[in-house]
């Protein structure tokens, strides 16, 4: 499942990230790779997804979310 069907309060663990070079260094750089765990603090239709990963609130669009492939915890 991509991030944005992940529900509030979820734990998942990022499995696979799709997009150009611009991109994967972009979302790198802020601390989201494979392997990473993160959870949903809010998730919100048409507003952008607020995450809790590597001890940082990480805020992503929509569309940058949905290239984000994830394996929902527990």
């Amino acid at each position: 499942m991509n991030l944005t069907e992940v529900k509030n309060g979820e734990r998942a663990q990022i499995v696979r990230i799709d997009g150009d070079r611009r991109y994967l260094s972009r979302i790198t750089s802020i601390g989201l790779n494979v392997g990473c765990r993160v959870e949903m603090l809010q998730n919100v239709k048409k507003k952008p997804l607020l995450i809790y990963g590597r001890d940082t609130m990480i805020a992503l669009n929509r569309e940058e979310s949905e290239r984000i492939q994830v394996e929902v915890e527990g």
